[in-house]
């Protein structure tokens, strides 16, 4: 298995537990963020991929996976997704380094999916 699909296994697995508890708070927190990369005054390209910096240089490796499966849903080249990195490492700097790693081997597992 892939470590595309397993991710995207795992997420969906966990997801459908934590709204099967039909928690209020932790439901409308999953809506707001649907709603948030929806489109607007931003295009969703847009969205997806000021989601992959924040994501990078707060280091958080499963939000990183998700906004490059979205940023590869919507047509991101591997040229736009390496500026963002660019740009989320200069920001973040070195210590986004690991997380660039895994980044890119995520994108090129995505890329493979083809």
């Amino acid at each position: 298995m892939s470590i595309v699909q397993e991710f995207n296994d795992y997420r969906v697995k966990m997801n459908q537990k934590i709204l099967e508890e039909d928690n209020k708070v932790l439901k409308r927190l999953f809506n707001l963020d649907t709603n948030a990369f929806a489109e607007g005054a931003l295009d969703v390209k847009t969205k997806e991929v000021v989601g992959l910096s924040t994501s990078m240089v707060l280091r958080c490796d499963d939000c990183i996976k998700y906004h490059l499966g979205k940023c590869y849903e919507v047509g991101i080249t591997t040229a736009q997704v390496f500026e963002v990195f660019s740009i989320a490492n200069l920001i973040g700097g070195t210590i986004v380094i690991p997380h660039l790693r895994r980044a890119v081997e995520y994108w090129e597992q995505l890329q493979e999916g083809k």
